[in-house]
């Protein structure tokens, strides 16, 4: 197997037919043909489906994908970033942040790309913190900004801020404003953020999660669905200040402290630990940390900064002060 097989193999699964895949790759059909016929007879198991219109992939087609991809992409970061050593940082990275991350420091983080590094392409998207896992082992995305990660040594997580997680609703919904307890609130007509399959992204803890859960009358991931249900009056939501700000600042909508016990929820910067990061990679990550303390220091992100944050951009010179992240 060599990377121009994977590269073939590669076409064809995206285009789902070889006419296509042979035309992208600038090839003959035939020769397409052969390279895939010598490639599943490596492997010893069929890759596609042929059918009368194009070609199906098999579950071995589907699991060999998402190698190819990852090598692709590797190769193709190792030679952007070798061409951009003592010269100009260039190359692609590809940045999945959840909703708060990407309402807090998205727009930021283009101007800033844009101003200083004007020879990366950059790559947004917003992700479900369920999905980290999949995102980063898939090679979908390079770098993540997502809640409650669990230790895992396939990956290098850095806690980078902590979100107190409210009750917020209309007054005549929550009850007022001062604190409530955990107990009360689960009385309460919940509404709850849910983000993807068996996350923790709400809060830290797991088992307090369960019993929202479990009480909660709707579980949304539509922050915008959200918002209106809740100046409907048709119940309050488990979740931060940050994500309903405006509906907040406006006094449409009211918080309440939650006690016994506090909840709170970390967000983390995430990566793959086994792949060396490219120049690119590493001034995007700085710029998202640095970003991040900015939010956090000028109260635009109500939130606290971790320690091995400050320690981090500390080491490096970036701070909430600084002109320009480098």
């Amino acid at each position: 197997m060599d990377s121009r097989q994977l590269r073939y193999f590669a076409a064809i699964f995206e285009e789902g037919a070889l006419a296509r895949a042979a035309e992208r790759e600038r090839v003959a059909v035939s020769a397409l043909s052969r390279h895939l016929s010598n490639l599943e007879a490596e492997l010893g198991t069929p890759l596609f489906e042929r059918l009368p219109r194009g070609v199906r992939p098999t579950a071995s087609g589907v699991r060999l994908y998402e190698h190819a991809r990852a090598i692709l992409r590797s190769m193709e970061a190792a030679e952007a970033d070798i061409k951009a050593t003592g010269t100009e940082v260039a190359g692609e990275v590809s940045v999945g942040f959840a909703h708060s991350a990407v309402k807090a420091i998205g727009v930021p983080l283009m101007i800033e790309v844009s101003r200083t590094y004007p020879n990366i392409r950059l790559h947004l998207s917003e992700i479900f913190s369920g999905s980290t896992v999949e995102q980063l082992s898939s090679s979908s995305v390079d770098l993540t900004l997502t809640y409650n990660q669990l230790p895992d040594p396939r990956f290098r997580f850095l806690p980078v801020l902590e979100e107190d997680v409210v009750l917020v609703g209309r007054p005549d919904i929550i009850g007022g404003r001062g604190a409530i307890t955990f107990d009360a609130l689960l009385e309460l007509p919940l509404i709850i953020l849910r983000q993807g399959v068996n996350t923790r992204a709400v809060m830290d803890d797991p088992s307090l999660l369960k019993r929202i859960e479990a009480r909660a009358q709707f579980q949304m991931n539509s922050i915008a669905a959200i918002g209106d249900s809740l100046l409907a009056g048709i119940g309050c939501l488990v979740g931060t200040e940050f994500i309903l700000r405006e509906h907040l600042a406006s006094g449409d909508l009211v918080s309440r402290p939650i006690i016994n016990p506090k909840l709170n929820r970390t967000l983390y910067i995430g990566e793959l630990s086994d792949r060396p990061a490219t120049f690119a990679l590493e001034a995007v990550r700085d710029l998202c940390l640095a970003l991040t303390l900015q939010a956090i220091a000028s109260k635009h992100w109500c939130a606290t900064a971790t320690p091995p944050l400050v320690q981090r951009l500390q080491h490096s010179g970036d701070g909430p002060g600084m002109d320009r992240p480098h």
